[in-house]
């Protein structure tokens, strides 16, 4: 009869339960608040509550704030470090948000006002920015030019590619190409083929190697990219250092088991 009386939605008596339950922590801690009521007088004294009657004051706790887990289920399987989510709205979340909530625990809904192609990329974005073993790294032949290079440089936002003798994920590794070895190429040597410049002495893991051994073998050789390959130089995946550093930058980030940030669209 009471919630029925008292109570005019739902969220306000959810919020009675919280204060009753929290009342019964709190009348296990002595503390007498200078102004106002403790939490028990509180809820005690008053039989109507909306979210602007009262300013909630912290008191004391006995325990350090770091042993505070925030952690929630956001689904059975998929677990949240900080208990956020970004609303699928077309002027909260796309790529920006949604890489910025899963690298700070929580999660963003990629929203649904545009094509599914668009939609896709959005998440495509999100899961490139961090990654354990690249499985789909971007690939390049021995035929393609500096230009091509510089173009993919422009489309994905990084300039270190993998060369096959098939431009493939699969194909035998040659070479590498990033950053330093076209960097002061003349435009006019634009249109040479990449195989003049790529660097074709290469630091390689096997693969089935562990994370934290291919780990160890890219920070030991000082590299930024560490290829994966098989017993006959095929090139399987990749490594990349920029990953190890945001890696130890967001511990609590949200990651799904291949290491790539979680994202959702709606």
């Amino acid at each position: 009869v009471w919630e029925v009386c008292c109570f005019e939605s739902s969220d306000q008596r959810d919020l009675f339960h919280t204060l009753i339950m929290a009342s019964e922590v709190a009348s296990d801690i002595d503390f007498t608040p200078d102004d106002g009521l403790s939490l028990a007088e509180f809820v005690v004294k008053h039989d109507g509550l909306t979210y602007n009657d009262f300013i909630l004051l912290p008191g004391y706790i006995g325990f350090e704030a770091n042993e505070v887990d925030l952690s929630t289920k956001l689904t059975k399987d998929i677990v949240l470090k900080a208990p956020f989510v970004s609303s699928p709205m077309d002027t909260v979340t796309e790529a920006p948000m949604a890489t910025a909530m899963a690298l700070m625990g929580g999660i963003g809904i990629i929203h649904a006002n545009m094509d599914a192609d668009r939609q896709a990329a959005e998440v495509r974005k999100v899961k490139k920015y961090e990654q354990g073993f690249i499985m789909d790294p971007v690939v390049i032949g021995p035929d393609s030019t500096v230009a091509d290079i510089l173009a993919l440089k422009d489309k994905y936002g990084f300039s270190g590619f993998p060369v096959t003798d098939t431009g493939k994920i699969g194909g035998k590794l040659i070479g590498l190409v990033t950053s330093r070895d076209i960097d002061f190429v003349p435009k006019a040597d634009h249109q040479k083929s990449i195989r003049e410049f790529m660097t074709t002495h290469l630091v390689t893991a096997k693969a089935g190697c562990k994370l934290p051994e291919a780990n160890q073998i890219m920070q030991e050789s000082r590299k930024g990219k560490l290829p994966i390959v098989n017993e006959g130089g095929d090139l399987v995946s990749l490594i990349a250092r920029t990953d190890l550093k945001k890696n130890r930058e967001f511990p609590l980030s949200t990651k799904d088991a291949k290491k790539q940030l979680r994202v959702g669209a709606a």
